[in-house]
């Protein structure tokens, strides 16, 4: 009878103790991004713009002939935009031209783009901007020029310094695009 009695007990011993476990879901670091504030860029450029307080402005290493061509490096997220600035005419290179250059840097990243959304809009000042919106594993996911069609033409173009997927990257580009349209609304070009 105790034998009876103390079968039942250790099958409820044995299946209470069974576990069952799994694994973890795989987590990002949190990123703490910082209120969008802007400064006035300074300096001898022919152009003026408000951009980030959370960058710092670089001369460009790239091409240091070309002084009107700076970066807008992010220090805290890994990443750049690159701004680069052209005159039109008067033997400059011809409004066309650059803006068929522009399409051209956006369109060599349709091997790796999921899908390219471009805007076009006119800046408070009066200016034609033309937006480019990548999605998919692509080195830069937006692009944008600003332009008077006539002298002046600005060019940007956000990267980052990291092979992270850029779905893991979706709060730092968010953030950074509100500052690259605040700034393409801020651009005032200097005749």
């Amino acid at each position: 009878m105790k034998n009876l009695l103390a079968l039942p007990l250790i099958l409820i011993g044995l299946t209470a103790c069974e576990n069952t476990w799994l694994p973890k879901p795989t987590g990002y670091n949190k990123i703490d991004l910082p209120n969008h504030s802007f400064e006035k860029l300074s300096g001898d450029y022919p152009y003026e713009l408000d951009f980030s307080a959370a960058s710092q402005v670089e001369p460009d290493s790239f091409n240091l002939a070309e002084k009107a061509w700076i970066n807008l490096n992010y220090k805290d997220f890994g990443a750049k935009v690159h701004l680069t600035y052209k005159k039109i005419g008067e033997g400059n290179a011809e409004f066309e031209t650059l803006s068929n250059d522009a399409f051209k840097l956006t369109a060599k990243h349709q091997i790796k783009a999921y899908g390219i959304e471009e805007g076009v809009l006119i800046t408070p000042n009066g200016y034609t901007a033309v937006v480019a919106e990548l999605s998919g594993e692509v080195p830069t996911q937006f692009q944008f020029f600003v332009t008077d069609s006539t002298h002046h033409f600005l060019r940007g173009a956000l990267y980052f310094n990291t092979a992270m997927k850029n779905d893991s990257l979706a709060p730092v580009i968010e953030y950074i695009k509100i500052d690259m349209t605040h700034l393409m609304n801020s651009v005032k070009f200097i005749d």
